[in-house]
């Protein structure tokens, strides 16, 4: 189920806040940190429902071949749940997650209240305005980047430099699962109006703008590094630089294939999990 895939990322980026605040505060309130990962979870639990609701309703999940990375979960297009009550649940999370935002919005201030209402808003929206206008992969860079650095913050009292970078190294790895696995849901995505970056660019020239994505993570996790902001250990996540040619090439032979692509796509997960989990392990202290 896509909701287990989430709670493994979501551990990821809720772990880099957490060993961030430790690494510079030497401690975190455990009730904090609880609640903002349940608060965490709930959101994403919310945006995939939705994502899942939405994407039945028009048509899309129906018209597209599933497999195991892409294509959306097969819950509703077999019959195993009904839509309504998918979509139920979708808004029962989003109101437990901005029930537990709000209390950090009382504690906190205007910070959170800020992260909150974008996360509120862009849950909602997701599906349906934002991914139509192919931002999809822009909101979820910027989701991670508002996780790590609200999560901080709610453990710091405070936004720093290193949070804030942090965030982006994470949220872009995550953006390029997305992009990736939009690939082989190119043709029902567009024949549904779906706006998808590779619909607006175009399958042969979104080949050349995969090795953005992890440039982007690379190059922020080196300068951070160089200026001080990150730990040199950082520097481990390089070593993940092969599956990422891998799949940065799999995906140039096979972008038309939607079963040839599987491997590509499966190389590009393993690397945004492993350079994530040697990112957020080059923090903790001793390693």
């Amino acid at each position: 189920m896509i909701l287990s895939v989430w709670f493994r990322v979501i551990r990821v980026r809720f772990l880099l806040a957490s060993v961030i605040a430790w690494r510079q505060n030497s401690t975190i309130d455990p009730l904090d940190a609880i609640l903002a990962f349940c608060g965490v979870l709930a959101l994403h639990a919310s945006v995939d429902l939705l994502n899942d609701y939405w994407d039945y309703k028009r048509g899309i999940d129906t018209a597209t071949k599933r497999t195991k990375m892409s294509g959306g979960t097969g819950v509703l297009p077999e019959g195993l749940l009904q839509p309504s009550s998918v979509y139920r649940a979708g808004i029962g999370f989003l109101i437990v997650g901005s029930v537990i935002g709000s209390y950090f919005v009382f504690t906190d201030g205007i910070i959170i209240a800020v992260i909150l209402g974008f996360a509120i808003l862009s849950i909602y929206f997701y599906s349906t305005k934002i991914v139509d206008s192919g931002l999809a992969e822009f909101f979820v860079a910027l989701k991670g980047t508002m996780i790590v650095t609200g999560t901080f913050f709610i453990q710091s009292n405070q936004v720093t430099v290193e949070s804030v970078l942090g965030g982006i190294v994470v949220g872009v790895l995550s953006s390029l699962v997305l992009f990736v696995a939009s690939f082989p849901d190119h043709d029902a995505d567009k024949s549904k109006g779906r706006k998808t970056l590779v619909i607006v660019v175009g399958k042969e020239r979104a080949t050349y703008l995969f090795w953005a994505f992890p440039s982007i993570s690379y190059s922020i996790i080196i300068v951070g590094v160089v200026i001080g902001v990150f730990p040199y250990l950082s520097l481990i996540t390089l070593v993940s630089a092969p599956l990422m040619i891998k799949a940065g090439f799999g995906l140039k032979r096979n972008f038309n294939s939607v079963d040839e692509l599987l491997p590509s796509m499966s190389s590009t997960l393993l690397f945004s999990r492993v350079t994530g989990a040697l990112f957020v392990l080059s923090f903790l202290p001793g390693f």
